[in-house]
């Protein structure tokens, strides 16, 4: 039988630096851990941060199991740039076979298409934009109607810190785009140069739901339920970043939300991709920001 359409969502922010691939890491591992879900993750950067986090050891030298497995890839053509560029053949069927040898297990339940440098070809536009387009979705297609892979629930995209053509197809198709932002002056700024501009962005596809939320939280003490508190500097930001997207949805007549969940900040956090998993502190932080994403997409 053919598999059931996942839930797609999509991590972006056009400002570096602000967590983004460690949200959607954080994400995936915590939801393929702590429940039965199958999760896919794919890394759409060309500069491969997820990628070299995930196959990276703490001291710097890839992962055994996964090289291998990467110089098999590429060496079968199997990667996602191949897949993409056997997309945009003139006149010729997108045959291109999905499986194991691009979607690399890290767990039985965690999966990963990871990166590739060729993916900065299209930043210089090598590619068109039209053919592009149906890309990622064709890509999921061939995934839900593989009899070799299992049925995903959540497919998870790290996108470029730039609006790339992979950007635009990932876009075009998914149905939760999540956007973190830090306690800083530019949050609400980018948020809202960021809503403004989606729609435009990615026309004629209509725009999914929107989720943003607050990374880096700086906390201090605990409230009487006992959850952190954040640090009155990180609350007016997140009142700021709150009105500017009550503000923009409303003009721009789009469904975009601001969390009330955030993610603390921890200097270790981005170390821990390395290490094996979420920090305990923060497992909480990350299955509510997940638990009220998923309450939002599915209202």
């Amino acid at each position: 039988m053919p598999n059931q359409s996942p839930k797609t969502i999509a991590t972006i922010n056009f400002k570096g630096g602000v967590g983004k691939t460690t949200i959607t890491w954080g994400l995936g591992d915590i939801l393929s851990t702590f429940s039965d879900r199958q999760v896919l993750m794919f890394d759409l950067d060309a500069q491969m941060s997820l990628t070299q986090a995930i196959t990276l050891n703490e001291d710097g030298s890839i992962v055994g199991p996964f090289r291998s497995w990467y110089e098999n890839s590429k060496g079968k053509n199997r990667t996602i740039f191949d897949a993409l560029d056997a997309y945009t053949k003139p006149g010729k069927y997108f045959d291109f076979p999905i499986s194991y040898e691009t979607i690399y297990p890290i767990t039985d339940r965690f999966h990963f298409v990871p990166s590739v440098e060729d993916l900065y070809w299209l930043e210089l536009d090598v590619f068109d934009r039209e053919n592009v387009k149906d890309f990622i979705r064709r890509v999921l297609g061939k995934i839900a109607n593989s009899t070799k892979l299992p049925q995903y629930d959540y497919i998870l995209f790290d996108c470029p810190p730039s609006f790339t053509l992979l950007s635009y197809s990932v876009l075009s198709c998914c149905d939760l785009i999540l956007i973190p932002v830090n306690p800083d002056f530019f949050a609400s700024q980018g948020v809202r140069l960021i809503l403004s501009t989606l729609r435009m962005r990615i026309e004629p596809f209509p725009l999914p739901k929107i989720a943003i939320f607050m990374n880096r939280a700086k906390t201090k003490g605990l409230l009487p339920s006992g959850k952190p508190k954040v640090t009155n500097e990180t609350a007016l930001y997140m009142q700021d970043v709150e009105r500017v997207c009550s503000e923009v949805a409303r003009r721009e007549g789009i469904d975009a939300r601001f969390l009330k969940s955030f993610v603390r900040e921890r200097v270790g956090l981005k170390r821990a991709i390395t290490g094996g998993g979420v920090p305990p502190e923060l497992v909480d932080d990350f299955r509510n920001i997940w638990r009220e994403s998923i309450e939002y997409l599915n209202e």
